[in-house]
């Protein structure tokens, strides 16, 4: 069933950001949902499309076309009113109107939120960044087919500095942590369904690494590293168990685990959007 799917990915991030990500030896947004879409789902297709470069969907398709719609992270803020931002709430508006099933993380889940009537402003605590530690599932959460085989308490690549602060209706928050209050939540809407993670499960140790590099200008003042040399060891280590999982030395001193460190784990909440929600809705068109 996986091989006839066809997805739209939609990465926001200006020319210049994928530029800065690249340039840092991370791999862009959209070839993150890439791999991970054709790692579970090997025969399935895919179109990419850059917002913040044109406002045409690829091959002048329209969304009736896809079975799915994944939304990547991005560095832009959804509350500032320009044309890259508000071309892509209009779609997540009309994806929900036309019922296509819709996934993202971090930039998607407040994307969800937003097209659906809610609200995302600045996190008053500021940037959560790394690994956002002890996340809970809510008793909505437990109940939950986009959580099943998640842990109740997990920990999970993030990085983001806004936060959802108004609840659509209609939305349940299905998990969420100390830093921030909605790390995951589920929104039917119009004719569709939307499941998203404000922390990022299509990244792994590697990326995140390599994504520290990148805001290093961020992360330094902000008091994340005492400067250069204090980041770069902590990347080296991230790096070294990125290539050594088992290691248990490493494990310990970065207090990482097969939450973070597991596919299947940490990817669970895309595989079962696809299994609970894509393929149900492709087989009834």
């Amino acid at each position: 069933m996986a091989d006839s799917l066809r997805f739209l990915i939609i990465d926001g991030y200006p020319e210049d950001s994928r530029d800065d990500l690249e340039t840092a030896g991370m791999q862009l947004a959209w070839k993150l949902y890439a791999n991970m879409l054709h790692q579970h789902a090997p025969g399935a297709t895919h179109a990419v499309w850059l917002p913040s470069d044109t406002d045409s969907l690829p091959d002048g398709a329209g969304l009736e076309a896809y079975d799915g719609i994944i939304w990547t992270g991005c560095n832009l803020t959804i509350y500032d009113d320009e044309p890259s931002v508000t071309r892509q709430i209009d779609l997540a508006k009309q994806a929900f109107k036309v019922g296509v099933p819709s996934f993202g993380s971090c930039w998607g889940v407040q994307m969800a939120a937003v097209a659906a009537g809610g609200e995302v402003k600045a996190n008053p605590k500021g940037r959560e960044m790394g690994l956002a530690r002890k996340i809970r599932l809510t008793a909505a959460g437990r109940e939950h087919p986009m959580l099943t085989g998640k842990p109740a308490v997990f920990d999970a690549f993030i990085s983001h500095v806004d936060e959802i602060t108004g609840i659509p209706s209609n939305a349940a928050v299905l998990a969420g942590n100390d830093f921030t209050h909605v790390q995951a939540l589920s929104i039917t809407h119009d004719k569709g369904t939307f499941w998203a993670t404000q922390y990022h499960p299509e990244y792994d140790l590697h990326e995140m690494a390599r994504l520290i590099v990148a805001r290093e200008s961020k992360l330094v003042p902000l008091g994340f590293f005492n400067g250069h040399e204090d980041l770069v060891d902590l990347v080296d280590r991230m790096e070294a168990l990125a290539a050594e999982p088992d290691k248990m030395s490493l494990r310990w001193q970065l207090a990482i685990d097969d939450d973070v460190l597991s596919d299947t784990i940490r990817q669970c909440e895309f595989v079962n959007w696809i299994n609970r929600l894509v393929i149900p809705s492709h087989i009834g068109r």
